[in-house]
């Protein structure tokens, strides 16, 4: 499965849409949606994006900002396609992978709600996704609220 339009729009909405590098909650450089500069990225100025060396620190084009993502989400989907045992609906589909993209994918394998998820427990997902609100041991409200978002997605 991938990610439909309609969660990608979602994804964007929740880690926001940014043509210039910006500290996120963690205080970690991101760039675009949700991207975590590396540190070959960080000490050259360049993404690559669709095969193209960009230099980022002017900023992205909106149109290179989703090419970006997209080559973000594909490790996020084959992470889920390859972790979740059970038949998903595409909502469901689109809902780990956000979950994924935001937590990383050691997280996610080793996540209790994948486990559960795998056991048949499609109810106790939300729950599972209610306890992923922390940042450096804090609760953080931002992701409060994103997991409120992908629960409703989840339950769509």
């Amino acid at each position: 499965m991938q990610m439909s339009e309609n969660g990608q729009r979602k994804l964007a909405d929740w880690e926001g849409f940014k043509l210039r590098a910006y500290r996120d909650a963690a205080g970690k450089l991101t760039i675009g949606v949700g991207h975590l500069l590396t540190r070959s990225e960080l000490s050259s100025g360049k993404i690559w994006i669709q095969g193209e060396a960009v230099r980022y620190a002017a900023g992205l084009s909106d149109r290179q900002v989703l090419d970006l993502l997209g080559q973000d989400l594909k490790g996020a989907e084959s992470v889920v396609n390859e972790g979740v045992e059970v038949e998903l609906k595409q909502n469901q589909f689109d809902t780990l992978v956000s979950f994924c993209f935001n937590v990383g994918a050691t997280a996610f394998k080793n996540s209790t709600l994948l486990r559960r998820l795998n056991q048949g427990g499609y109810d106790e997902v939300p729950a599972q996704l209610r306890r992923w609100v922390h940042c450096d041991g804090a609760v953080e409200a931002g992701l409060v609220n994103r997991r409120e978002h992908e629960i409703v997605l989840w339950n769509a």
